[in-house]
């Protein structure tokens, strides 16, 4: 691969990796300070939406300050606003719900709407081509350009038709450099050249380690009868011990379809606990059954989302770009929310980037966005909720969710009693050793409600091009087997929601000859393995473009 042709370049004046909503809400407002603008979003998926995935509850101010006028659009997505909002304590076989009353209004859905986030980008897609930006779908950002003296230039694109071996096929295609005189980084949590830039500039330097959580999500198609469009429902508890942190969420979007996940802080200690699993158990609950009996399962997906929020979020400006939306950490998590940052985040970076062009400037730092965003309507929405995760997390489910919701509701008239707490370890440094803890045993699953991981993956629509390199990689394959294995039950074959990771037995009776199977072609792109293994072993980088899952409308 060393002899390589070199790539094709192209310049643009900005660069935008990743078509969220933090990078189309940066390419629409460039063109629409300065229609001249040059300016390019390159996105991994198959299309524009194919590897989105979110609840999601829309706070829609981040759309009313982009596209003011987007109410009145016949073609927007969005169309169920949220009428009913309830939160539900679950113990194993109760449920009790909380009075409206006594949650902070932070925390209040009313005036938000429910949808497919999905499909609000495949709509910002299509604002932003009317503007003139380029948009690739299909392309992955595989490497990052640097100039001279160390700035960023813009990325390069993956080469395509690259064999299991590393050496070209006849399908070979070289990937192109785009160049820019800034790169806007929104490739959400973990994204693979966001943790290259932060690592490379020590852009979380003096702040709180990065927290995760992963997303587990099905859509359903229900009972009509059952239908009630614009009710929103979380709840926490069961089937989660009190010191592991997470919850669930059911929605009513449109069309007798209701969105539904779960939510599993990944700082959790019991290394044979599955996500995956846990989400499919709470599905058979009896306040919650009942909505699916008599539905169909039409799509499946899983995505790590960040959680650490103010105390965590690094320096998001570089020399020559900056960081955006998740990929910055802007995800409000008591609120269950992150587009509206994002797209806010998207604006702000966006008007610095075009003020810097617009004075002759390349490459330089985005100092005014690095700047402003704690003093702005993302930090006012990220400040008063900066303790929730922490007490979360110290105190339990119990004592830590009663502490968090009376500091949210002090931060309603202006201070903390806490003032701003610590996240502690990293999520990969909290598991207990093997020996430790009890075994979760999870309930097979029925294949009406619960489903297996395999059967899942299959609708998701994942597909990867099978003769390429890997692109989960181990930085000693031994530590698998030697390491993980006797420690913790190699807890990768559970963490992840998409059967990528097994351990297979030569002899499967003594358990003799134990082998780690990487199945690559599984992956829906979470990143959950990046981030929580115990080992910090495996390092995901981006396939051949276009490959992942093909999300419909999640």
């Amino acid at each position: 691969m060393s002899e390589l042709e070199p790539r094709e370049s192209m310049d643009y004046d900005v660069v935008v990796v990743g078509g969220g909503p933090a990078g189309l809400s940066a390419a629409i407002r460039l063109k629409q300070i300065n229609p001249d603008f040059t300016v390019v979003v390159v996105e991994k998926g198959s299309e524009v939406g194919a590897h989105i995935l979110s609840g999601v509850v829309i706070d829609p101010i981040g759309l009313d300050k982009l596209l003011p006028g987007w109410r009145e659009d016949a073609t927007r997505p969005l169309t169920v606003q949220v009428h009913e909002d309830q939160f539900h304590f679950l113990g194993e076989t109760s449920a009790y719900k909380l009075p409206n009353a006594m949650m902070p209004p932070m925390l209040n859905n009313h005036g938000n709407f429910v949808g497919s986030l999905a499909n609000l980008c495949r709509w910002l897609a299509v604002k932003a081509e009317e503007l003139g930006v380029e948009i690739y779908p299909g392309f992955a950002a595989a490497e990052l350009l640097y100039g001279d003296t160390g700035e960023v230039v813009g990325v390069a694109t993956g080469d395509m038709g690259v064999g299991r071996d590393g050496k070209p096929k006849d399908s070979f295609t070289r990937g192109m450099e785009l160049r820019g005189k800034y790169t806007l980084f929104a490739e959400g949590a973990r994204g693979s050249l966001s943790k290259q830039i932060i690592a490379k500039y020590n852009l979380d330097a003096g702040k709180e380690p990065q927290k995760y959580g992963i997303g587990i999500k099905e859509l359903w198609q229900i009972d009509p009868a059952k239908h009630r469009p614009g009710l929103v429902q979380h709840s926490f508890g069961w089937p989660l011990d009190s010191h592991t942190g997470g919850g669930s969420f059911l929605y009513h979007i449109e069309d007798n379809q209701v969105a539904v996940g779960f939510v599993l802080h990944l700082n959790y200690k019991n290394p044979t606990l599955s996500p995956f699993d846990e989400f499919q158990r709470w599905k058979q609950h009896p306040s919650v059954r009942n909505t699916f009996v008599g539905g169909k399962r039409i799509a499946y997906g899983a995505r790590a989302l960040t959680e650490g929020g103010w105390q965590s979020a690094p320096k998001v400006a570089f020399p020559g770009g900056a960081l955006l939306g998740c990929a910055a950490g802007f995800i409000n998590v008591p609120r269950i929310k992150g587009t509206h940052n994002a797209m806010l985040s998207g604006i702000e970076a966006a008007e610095a980037a075009a003020q810097a062009v617009a004075a002759g400037r390349a490459h330089d730092e985005l100092s005014a966005y690095d700047a402003g965003w704690r003093d702005g309507p993302i930090g006012k929405d990220l400040k008063p909720v900066r303790n929730a995760k922490p007490l979360w997390s110290k105190y339990g489910t119990f004592v830590g969710m009663s502490l968090a919701g009376l500091d949210m509701w002090t931060n309603t008239f202006g201070f903390s009693l806490f003032g701003t707490m610590s996240h502690g370890k990293p999520d990969y440094a909290t598991l207990k050793l093997l020996s430790e803890v009890t075994p979760i045993v999870y309930p097979k699953p029925d294949g009406v409600i619960s489903f297996d991981k395999l059967s899942s993956v299959f609708l998701s629509n994942t597909n990867h091009e099978e003769d390429q390199p890997i692109h989960l990689r181990l930085a000693d394959p031994k530590i698998p087997v030697e390491k993980n294995l006797p420690l913790y039950g190699e807890p990768a074959r559970l963490y992840c929601p998409a059967g990528v990771y097994e351990i297979v037995y030569g002899d499967e009776a003594t358990k003799a000859d134990p082998r780690f199977v990487i199945n690559a072609q599984n992956c829906v792109h979470c990143k959950t393995c990046d981030i929580k293994d115990p080992a910090q072993n495996i390092t995901w980088t981006t396939p051949e473009g276009g490959g992942g899952p093909n999300y419909p409308n999640m």
